[in-house]
């Protein structure tokens, strides 16, 4: 039987730009010193569809594994997390985290905001693209982003997934259809002068043809902007130990990939800029940034986006490790209860200063 505890600065965060960006080239977050220690189980403190396609029976026929649903066999690609409820909530406060921490921007690439077609690959529950008096929760209200479809008024704008898992009351210039971004896109080539693909890692198995098919969709003198996350929990001051739960995490995840043959390491192997410069995608650009877990951060803004990232972690933990967890290890559904409840007593405890990386790369075609 397998180990549940085997593998397991004073502004607001900088981008740097880079060809090959690591953690060494964003400063130190430094640490508050009223971080409390919490050793205890308790919950997080107070600080803390519709689509145009049909929805054939095939979308619908969720598999069920480990008690949660994922989406079906529909087409070639997989993906790791589950889609129910409880992680589409979860997903939901993971899109405004990242907003926050990367200056409550939706994009980077410099586009119009006259545009007249954007598409967004692999858009979840497509809140990334409604505007915030369509979503109603409370959290929403304490850091308001910019939100796609409310910015850019006049424009079409499409969001895409393999789960018909989106909100029927939506703005009218946006909708939502049922696509696997794995195979040949339905889109006319030239269509779009903006498209945007966010969070496909672990999920993809040939970049390449991902991002040509960007490119022959994308517009001439349009722009592709891809954001993806590095899968590892790391610190600048050696407080994530390697026998740690925290450092397991990301052990857990790129192993799975490695059974997948859909890698979680596409960051720091720089498959973006490559997979764009490929294509023919010119003038690349790449952004990274920390996002830190917990309340540790001395920094105001980095402490919110750490409150939202460890509610993020902690709100379904077991549903972000069970499917991969299983692949890495063959770990049972009970050896990853222990294993995350070790984790979540880690990030608490106030001892550990974890963060993980996320990096934005953007490319214009050539006009």
């Amino acid at each position: 039987m397998a180990d549940a505890t085997s593998p397991a600065a004073e502004s607001s965060p900088k981008f740097q730009k880079s060809d090959t960006l690591t953690a060494a080239d964003v400063a130190p977050i430094e640490v508050g010193d009223d971080n409390p220690i919490d050793d205890g189980d308790s919950a997080l403190g107070t600080e803390a569809s519709s689509s145009s396609a049909s929805i054939s029976s095939s979308i619908l026929n969720y598999r069920n594994m480990h008690g949660r649903t994922y989406h079906s066999e529909r087409g070639t690609a997989q993906y790791w997390a589950p889609n129910d409820a409880l992680q589409n909530e979860v997903m939901d406060i993971h899109h405004h985290l990242l907003t926050i921490a990367s200056e409550d921007k939706l994009h980077h690439a410099p586009i119009k905001k006259d545009i007249e077609k954007a598409l967004d690959i692999g858009t979840g529950t497509g809140k990334t693209l409604c505007t915030e008096s369509q979503r109603g929760r409370m959290f929403l209200m304490i850091f308001p982003g910019i939100d796609f479809a409310d910015e850019f008024s006049v424009t079409e704008v499409i969001g895409t997934d393999l789960s018909p898992i989106q909100p029927s009351w939506v703005p009218p210039n946006l909708k939502f259809e049922i696509e696997d971004c794995t195979q040949p896109w339905t889109f006319r080539p030239n269509t779009f002068d903006y498209i945007h693909m966010r969070y496909l890692v672990g999920s993809i198995r040939d970049w390449n043809s991902l991002f040509e098919q960007a490119f022959c969709a994308c517009k001439p003198g349009g722009w592709v902007e891809s954001f993806e996350g590095v899968p590892i929990m790391q610190s600048d001051d050696g407080s994530v130990p390697d026998d740690s739960a925290m450092a397991g995490w990301g052990k857990t995840f790129v192993e799975a990939g490695k059974k997948l043959e859909r890698s979680f390491t596409v960051v720091d192997d720089n498959v973006q800029e490559e997979g764009m410069a490929a294509a023919g995608l010119i003038d690349i650009e790449s952004r990274i940034f920390k996002i830190p877990i917990g309340r540790w951060p001395k920094d105001q803004n980095y402490r919110n986006v750490g409150l939202f990232a460890q509610e993020v972690l902690e709100g379904d933990v077991e549903g972000h490790v069970l499917h991969v967890a299983d692949l890495a290890w063959g770990w049972s559904k009970e050896q990853v209860t222990v294993y995350c409840t070790k984790l979540r007593k880690e990030i608490r405890s106030g001892k550990h200063h974890p963060y993980y990386r996320i990096k934005i790369v953007y490319g214009r075609k050539p006009e």
